[in-house]
């Protein structure tokens, strides 16, 4: 399951159970770190932990703190800073070589994290993405002229048409600047941190894009879809299953899948929705369904396209459709994959899944999909790194005594 919608799923039961909640968001990381920007974990009163915001390192002493921010109902911005030593002393021991910024913060009823959640939680259900800005560095109300006091935690969101779905900005002219910048970020689909100026004073605005689940469409629904459709839903993706032969028993084998679609193979791409986020792969096991196929998706905006079987196949299918006849470009035929998948070595349908998994995912992130160790830049790229400033670090906090067709949505 998706990571932001497990939280979203545990902050529901919560708050129906009545716990108090807290948040926590990497706002902004620089040098190493194992998260990026945007990640979260809820944290419960009784202890509960759900997402992650390190390797296991921060978790527990953020779950401390989080104990006090729901007492208080403060939000507050933690700084942990591992490019000394002071982190093995602190018991940290991060070594990561980084400096990562943490906005904690309460999830009482009406408050601006429970909003912001909620925000999120709609967006997932609707497929949508979105914009999340938080204020992270404000003006206190004894710095601020009259009315332009910001606080931390204070928020504008925006769901992909830039419409605001909530609001707890109370400076107009901040809020209009930030939607002036917030389309550029969406494109982007990359979170970020902008410093803005307000009554003379500087603000930080941290902008969280939510992007919706990537969308694999799977057409086709033999025994070797089963595999890939498994590792799709690890990796949090939104997966509909189309299969050409339109087998009612389909809906069943394919439970995990989030649709199916039961339709002839030249109406299926009809059936299903294509974006730019989509991933495709054609394992149909049929070559004619396949021909079909290939002519419809090639001129389709998918960003990947991937057809199962040997090199030579695919070219042959190319060939059936006369794809000069259909203005087939270099660009588009880049987004075609065959073989499909990394070369791992995969021999099961199981190694052939993560395989293909594995290389939408780096295609998408713009990756060969090599070997990391022979790899001498950075692991997250320049653009991916958001080198907010801090002036002031906060130490972890040491607890006292320690140091036809049918379409079928299944409900997640």
């Amino acid at each position: 399951m998706n990571e932001l919608q497990s939280i979203a799923d545990a902050y529901q039961r919560a708050r129906c159970g009545g716990e108090r909640m807290a948040l926590a968001t990497i706002v902004s990381v620089e040098g190493s770190a194992y998260r990026r920007p945007g990640a979260r974990m809820l944290i419960t009163e009784s202890g509960q932990m759900v997402g992650a915001i390190s390797g296991g390192c921060l978790e527990r002493d953020v779950a401390e703190r989080a104990m006090q921010v729901m007492k208080t109902r403060a939000a507050r911005i933690i700084e942990y800073d591992t490019r000394g030593q002071e982190d093995i002393v602190w018991g940290l021991g991060l070594g990561c070589n980084g400096v990562v910024r943490v906005l904690l913060e309460s999830l009482h009823e009406g408050s601006p994290g429970a909003r912001a959640l909620q925000f999120i939680a709609d967006c997932l259900a609707a497929r949508s993405d979105g914009v999340c800005a938080t204020v992270i560095a404000g003006v206190a109300a004894q710095q601020a002229s009259v009315g332009s006091a910001v606080e931390i935690g204070e928020r504008l969101l925006l769901d992909e048409k830039l419409d605001a779905c909530g609001q707890s900005l109370k400076d107009e002219k901040l809020a209009a600047r930030i939607r002036e910048d917030a389309l550029e970020i969406l494109a982007g689909r990359r979170a970020v941190t902008r410093s803005f100026e307000v009554g003379g004073e500087r603000v930080e605005i941290f902008f969280d894009v939510i992007n919706s689940p990537r969308p694999l469409i799977i057409f086709g629904a033999e025994h070797d879809a089963l595999p890939l459709v498994r590792q799709a839903k690890t990796v949090g993706w939104h997966v509909t299953v189309v299969d050409t032969r339109a087998r009612r028993a389909t809906i069943e084998r394919f439970e995990e899948a989030d649709e199916i679609v039961l339709c002839r193979a030249d109406d299926a791409p009809a059936r299903v929705s294509l974006s730019e986020n989509t991933a495709v792969v054609v394992m149909t096991h049929n070559y004619l369904d396949d021909v079909g196929l290939l002519r419809a998706l090639l001129t389709s905006p998918a960003c990947y396209l991937g057809i199962l079987g040997p090199k030579q196949r695919t070219l042959n299918l190319l060939e059936e459709i006369k794809m000069d006849v259909f203005g087939i470009n270099e660009s588009t035929l880049a987004r075609l994959h065959s073989p499909i998948g990394l070369d791992i070595g995969a021999e099961t349908p199981e190694e052939i899944a993560l395989a293909i998994v594995a290389e939408i995912n780096a295609v998408c992130a713009t990756r060969g999909g090599g070997f990391l160790r022979e790899r001498n830049t950075p692991i997250h790229d320049a653009h991916d790194r958001n080198h907010a400033s801090s002036e002031v670090s906060i130490k972890p906090y040491v607890p006292a005594g320690e140091s036809t067709a049918l379409v079928v949505c299944h409900s997640s």
